[in-house]
């Protein structure tokens, strides 16, 4: 009886070991899902110059927001035109029950030595910018409902052309009743005329 209460002890402790070790490969898989689907933001907002993302697996960092999300927090770098390294910090939205990835957003890092970007802003609406964004995100989720911009996640960058891009977070509930989810956006602006050239918007 004794031996037999010592094999089933071990075989309890074994399917724990196990569970834990399913448990941290699925967080894992989670992390490598959310990083692939940053890897994709990045391309798709940077066009062809972005390439050779990579992601500094030290600095990332889990925390719960929900019963059944998860916000994966970390940095990362890719090589930009003419070969210059660009280092940038991402969020991303996670269910925990499903594995989903509901949400990425990521910010370019000032780089040492850089010089801050001082546009011409007086033909430039960021109301117009962001009103346009708002616009576009509608157009591909009809029913959704209290679209919010995050004021503090407005960055003003050079684009193609002498354009200037303006770049911010905000959260969306793509139905009434539904949770929000973060998004990002891109409004280039044409800064002689202040003529919106094109607009993105990325869930």
């Amino acid at each position: 009886m004794a031996d037999s209460l010592r094999a089933l002890v071990v075989l309890i402790a074994l399917a724990g070991s196990g569970g834990a070790v399913l448990a941290q490969a699925d967080a894992a898989k989670a992390a490598d899902d959310c990083e692939a689907a940053v890897s994709d933001a990045v391309k798709r907002m940077r066009g062809s110059s972005a390439h050779e993302v990579q992601f500094n697996k030290a600095r990332r960092s889990v925390t719960p927001s929900g019963d059944e999300e998860t916000t994966l927090k970390g940095e990362g770098r890719y090589r930009g035109a003419g070969g210059a390294s660009m280092p940038f910090a991402y969020s991303c939205a996670l269910n925990t029950k499903t594995g989903a990835t509901s949400g990425v957003v990521f910010r370019e890092l000032a780089v040492a030595g850089d010089k801050p970007f001082a546009p011409d802003l007086t033909h430039v609406s960021v109301s117009d910018c962001e009103g346009a964004a708002a616009a576009s995100l509608k157009s591909q989720h009809p029913r959704a409902d209290r679209i919010v911009l995050d004021s503090e996640s407005r960055q003003l960058k050079p684009a193609g052309d002498r354009n200037i891009a303006l770049e911010g977070r905000g959260a969306v509930e793509r139905a009434p009743g539904m949770n929000a989810v973060p998004f990002t956006y891109r409004c280039e602006v044409e800064p002689r005329s202040g003529r919106i050239v094109s607009v993105h918007t990325q869930l």
